[in-house]
């Protein structure tokens, strides 16, 4: 298959809309997609949604997140601006002068700009103020509250960056808004389509699909783990590299088109040694690059870490620029090389695996 054929469930699905709280556009396209694959679809209360592939083995639980970072509407001025708040990690800079969209139902949305000011306004001022996210109006052209409200425009609704996606000239890279988490959606639904169409044989019971709210504090990770009660529970994100620091930057972890980010520590879950060591063997013994990689944020494997009696947990991320912006960056060669290893896990692991790694 071609790389721009390969990467359209990416495209599906970068393409849609949804904050936390908001994920009911990706669940459905989710829900379509493993109906094809799956032999059982879960969802728990939060909405997070899974396909379940049985066998006889251990229980391997592979989960993106549906929910990306933007905003919601807090309350709509007189003069008809809007007041917003961020939903997730947004800093106010990356908003500035962005075009972005707020949700009115499944159907509609209304485009508009987050205000910045010219800098002739600014000219002569001796007032150096660090910008924050209250400081910000967007503007969807309104001309007062009430023709803001005519438009459809509540408090409570969802705001988005409008999308530009895009290859790079070379074609081996691709911009777009909500990589993280959308791609880990999508590699979900690779590997149970890969099972199924490619006929590959394991021992395992494998469940694969997205959880909600991840990036406001890991909350369906936390519910549909314990739904699940994995044995081993990989979560797949999009993590960011430093590829465009100095060296000697310490967070220069990282590298666009040089494999998968294994990660070793995050401040909520660090890497159990030696599942570290059957990643780091399986990964260089099936010539699957990766990468070492340290992060100061966490993701779905901190939650998961607690389901059940506890559960092995990782972080199997894929390297991103500028992430939580409107166009991170990614490289077509390191989705090959997430997907190559999950499906390498999925084969080799087994109630074998599981003892030698689990047993002290």
């Amino acid at each position: 298959m071609k790389t721009r054929e390969r990467m359209k469930i990416y495209e599906d699905l970068v393409n849609l809309h949804a904050v936390s709280g908001f994920e009911r556009q990706v669940r459905k396209y989710m829900r379509k997609e493993l109906e094809k694959y799956a032999d059982e679809i879960v969802q728990d209360r939060l909405g997070s949604i899974f396909g379940i592939k049985k066998g006889e083995g251990p229980v391997i639980m592979i989960a993106g997140h549906m929910d990306e970072v933007g905003a919601m509407v807090t309350g709509i001025q007189e003069n008809g601006f809007i007041k917003m708040v961020p939903v997730g990690s947004v800093s106010p800079e990356v908003m500035v002068s962005q075009n972005v969209q707020i949700a009115i139902s499944e159907e509609k949305a209304i485009r508009g700009i987050v205000g910045a000011i010219p800098p002739h306004m600014n000219r002569g001022s001796k007032e150096a103020k660090k910008l924050e996210f209250d400081d910000l109006l967007l503007d969807v052209g309104a001309d007062s509250k009430e023709h803001a409200e005519a438009m459809g425009i509540r408090i409570g609704q969802q705001i988005t960056f409008v999308n530009q996606y895009y290859f790079t000239e070379d074609g081996k890279k691709v911009v777009s808004k909500a990589w993280d988490n959308r791609f880990g959606c999508g590699m979900a639904l690779e590997v149970l389509r890969a099972l199924k169409e490619e006929g590959i044989a394991h021992p395992n019971t494998v469940v694969a699909g997205g959880t909600v709210q991840e990036e406001v504090g890991l909350r369906g990770a936390t519910t549909a783990s314990n739904m699940i009660k994995p044995d081993l529970f990989i979560a797949v994100d999009v993590s960011p590299v430093g590829d465009f620091l100095p060296q000697s930057h310490p967070r220069a972890f990282g590298k666009l088109g040089e494999g998968f980010l294994l990660r070793f520590y995050d401040p909520r879950n660090i890497m159990n040694p030696r599942l570290k060591a059957y990643f780091e063997n399986l990964a260089q013994e099936n010539g699957i690059k990766f990468q070492q990689f340290l992060s100061m944020g966490s993701t779905d494997a901190a939650a998961a870490q607690y389901a059940g009696a506890g559960a092995l947990s990782a972080t199997i991320g894929l390297p991103g620029r500028y992430i939580h912006s409107t166009a991170a960056m990614i490289h077509v060669d390191d989705v090959e090389a997430v997907r190559e290893m999950l499906l390498a896990i999925v084969k080799d692991f087994g109630r074998e695996r599981l003892a030698e790694i689990g047993d002290d």
